[in-house]
């Protein structure tokens, strides 16, 4: 049985390769545009296969499963291959809902990348963090403290850096604005998801109809489009790429956030989410000539600072605490 500490270990080990493989959107994404696709399409196919793959995932999942909240469920004789899929009617309409701002939120930041680098585009994305703490202390009236005043300050800042170049040209209004509502989407999901009394469903099940409601979106933007576009014929390889999105941003890192929550929390996986940004600025130097000045970077490194600050809460503060007593202050005789 494994111990506290090996267990600890596991979780940070699985929720640095979560943001890492969700950080790997641009090496797959870029390739697939380049080939003339666009955005609904490559999403389509991303959920598509997600879906599928954690479909199987639940048809051969073992005989107990841990749910969202850590405990374990025995499954119970099926009489039909495919019941494992019901689900209570109850649930659906706020699985709908997680499912659209999902969709909404991958189809923004998907669209972001015509207007702005990939790179800067998932280092924006990073600020929704904060976008959840404004809303928790908006819509149910959790206190603002003054770090979080100090992090929405220097977030600002740091997109500021990022949005004002140094040859005084700007990025995209456009992009800024998608990108963010990105951020705001996602933020909303994961405000719901821990909203809806859905931690006693096993976390596959959960994440499966979240893909397959967020599949509703790309085929409405393909329906409006009038077209899905598919890897050129000279280009079949390209597959391996829709493939891959649907795999390791999808279904690994998926799967790998939501285990590492269960053994270390949902903080120190927040923490380690500034790994997103950091390999897709990465991916973007090194495979697609992307560059960085020192502005953007001092913005992009403000961003992260922020939001480890939001997330990390009172993590962080009883060690500075015990840290502060170990000085106190002198008398005055």
């Amino acid at each position: 049985m494994p111990t506290p500490h090996s267990n600890i270990i596991k979780g940070y080990l699985l929720g640095a390769i979560a943001a890492i493989t969700y950080g790997m959107n641009p090496l797959f994404t870029l390739p697939l545009y380049s080939d003339g696709m666009d955005a609904c399409s490559v999403l389509f196919f991303r959920y598509l296969f997600g879906a599928i793959t954690i479909g199987i995932m639940l048809l051969i999942r073992q005989p107990q499963e841990t749910n969202a909240d850590g405990h374990l469920s025995v499954r119970q004789p099926l009489t039909h291959p495919f019941a494992i899929f019901k689900i209570e009617s109850r649930y659906l309409l706020p699985l709908f809902g997680l499912g659209i701002s999902m969709g909404v939120s991958s189809l923004t930041l998907f669209v972001s990348y015509n207007y702005m680098d990939a790179g800067i585009a998932s280092t924006l994305l990073f600020v929704y963090p904060i976008m959840v703490a404004v809303a928790m202390t908006l819509l149910f009236h959790e206190r603002m403290t003054l770090r979080t005043v100090f992090c929405i300050l220097t977030t600002t800042a740091g997109i500021f850096l990022l949005y004002k170049q140094n040859d005084g040209a700007t990025l995209s209004l456009i992009g800024t604005v998608i990108v963010l509502v990105s951020a705001l989407t996602y933020a909303i999901y994961l405000i719901g998801i821990n909203r809806h009394g859905l931690n006693h469903i096993p976390t596959l099940k959960i994440t499966f109809y979240i893909l397959l409601f967020a599949l509703l979106v790309y085929i409405a933007g393909i329906a409006y489009n009038g077209y899905l576009t598919i890897p050129s014929a000279e280009k079949w390889y390209l597959w391996l790429n829709l493939i891959a999105l649907g795999l390791l941003p999808t279904v690994v890192s998926f799967t790998c956030s939501t285990i590492a929550i269960q053994h270390i929390g949902s903080t120190p996986v927040a923490i380690l989410g500034a790994l997103e940004p950091v390999t897709a600025v990465l991916i973007g130097i090194t495979l697609f000539s992307e560059r960085l000045t020192l502005r953007e970077v001092s913005g992009i490194m403000l961003i992260i600072t922020a939001v480890g600050l939001i997330v990390a809460g009172g993590s962080i503060s009883n060690p500075l605490t015990r840290f502060r007593k170990l000085f106190p202050k002198s008398r005055r005789k």
